[in-house]
């Protein structure tokens, strides 16, 4: 479909808004790559960051957006495709193919008067052979242009045409294997594409004419899996991949190292020790792990605009390259995610916030209030209500998260520490449903 840049720059001024990050000519590297997992969260289509660039004209690049990239822009903000967009707006485009010249007489519109002097019949002093060879082409490029015109009209894979669903190996626990059933034999390619998650590097080809394809989990998480045709999503599902109980593990790829919760949870605490991560072979250095504890489960009807979280915890270890002693506390919701981070007090700059819609950086505004002395257990609560969210770090307020809170499940709880660390307690509640472990 045909676009112009007026449209382009309308779609800019909206995603300013919908992020509420400011003008976008002072976007950073970063804010392309965030924006790139909020369109991805929410319509399951990933745009890389770097073609996001290419539209705000960060990356000199001259060709306008394909459809496909369009559609999904604009899903973003709510349409359901580009051209919904463009006639709601008003600015349906047209491409001046061309204008009326004197006496009523057609040229192209953007041929200047010496190049449109150029389209003149050529005199009939023409050479007969040359003539000869023309006509032996013409029917070639005739032939061309139609294959052309009839690719590019092939009409956009329907949903409807195509079914696609999963079950998993086991009701929960890690790893977990998910058989995938599709329906993709109307395709008009010979094979689909199977993302089983946001990650676009879990994709997989599969041949239009086969049924089944399985893949393993070894995260938990709420996943979305999807189903791509000629490059467009038809269709997509959620997969909530759920731990029993706690579950201690050291991320590496492609297969973490997992640990019992009774190696982790002891004394009232939870935690890995050095000589625990050591004991499975994993250096501490030069590049230190990242310890994470996860629970992903059913709390009961707890949603991210009306919670109250609050937990003690501390970061382990502090040697050569894990001096910032980076740490994170999610709450993974359905569909989106809470990430609160606490650092090292010189390290601020480092770290980035986001809250299920809102997303801000160390390298955007002052965050030292989440730089934390970690030599002692540190109490983080986080407050959420009617919009916007408190959170407070050793009963102070550190941050407030004034806009953007989406409406979704709580479903898991995830610590992940820069080297180890240690959970004293957490709970998480609204009031009515309440979930408190104290190890």
């Amino acid at each position: 479909m045909p676009t112009d840049e007026s449209l382009i720059r309308q779609v800019k001024k909206l995603y300013e808004e919908k992020t509420g990050w400011g003008d976008s000519e002072k976007w950073s590297n970063q804010d392309f790559l965030q924006l790139s997992d909020l369109i991805r969260e929410q319509t399951g289509v990933t745009i890389s960051h770097v073609t996001l660039k290419r539209i705000w004209g960060k990356v000199k690049y001259e060709s306008l957006p394909n459809t496909h990239t369009l559609n999904t822009l604009v899903q973003y903000l709510g349409y359901d495709n580009w051209r919904e967009f463009s006639v709601k707006l008003g600015e349906a485009p047209i491409a001046p193919v061309a204008a009326v010249g004197p006496a009523g007489s057609v040229r192209p519109a953007s041929l200047e008067p010496a190049a449109a002097a150029k389209l003149d019949p050529e005199p009939e002093e023409r050479p007969r052979r040359w003539r000869k060879a023309v006509w032996m082409v013409a029917p070639l490029v005739v032939i061309m242009l139609v294959l052309l015109f009839l690719k590019g009209e092939q009409p956009p894979p329907q949903a409807r045409d195509y079914s696609f669903s999963s079950k998993k190996t086991v009701t929960s626990g890690l790893p977990n294997s998910v058989i995938f059933d599709y329906d993709a034999s109307r395709s008009p390619d010979d094979s689909v594409v199977i993302q089983q998650s946001w990650d676009t590097t879990r994709r997989v080809k599969v041949p239009r004419n086969e049924h089944q394809y399985t893949s393993v989990y070894y995260y938990p998480d709420y996943y979305h899996a999807t189903l791509q045709v000629h490059g467009q999503v038809v269709k997509m599902h959620s997969l909530l991949i759920k731990t029993d109980g706690w579950l201690p593990l050291v991320e590496q790829a492609p297969v973490p190292v997992y640990f019992k919760p009774t190696e982790s949870i002891a004394g009232g605490k939870m935690s890995l020790s050095v000589d625990q991560i050591k004991a499975k072979n994993i250096p501490m250095q030069p590049s230190p792990p990242t310890v994470m504890f996860a629970n992903v489960r059913d709390f009961g009807e707890i949603y991210s605009d009306h919670f109250v979280f609050e937990t003690r915890l501390k970061n382990d270890y502090a040697e050569g390259s894990a001096i910032c002693q980076l740490t994170r506390v999610y709450l993974l919701c359905e569909g989106t995610a809470i990430w609160v981070p606490l650092v090292a007090p010189g390290c601020v700059s480092t770290v980035d916030l986001y809250f299920t819609y809102y997303y801000t950086s160390g390298k955007r505004e002052d965050l030292s209030s989440l730089g934390v002395n970690f030599n002692d257990f540190v109490k983080l609560r986080i407050e959420s209500d009617s919009g916007r969210a408190k959170i407070l770090v050793n009963d102070k307020l550190a941050y407030t998260v004034p806009r953007h809170i989406l409406h979704s499940k709580i479903i898991g709880i995830l610590y992940r520490f820069q080297g180890t660390g240690t959970v004293d307690y957490m709970s998480l509640g609204n009031g009515k449903e309440e979930y408190r472990d104290n190890f």
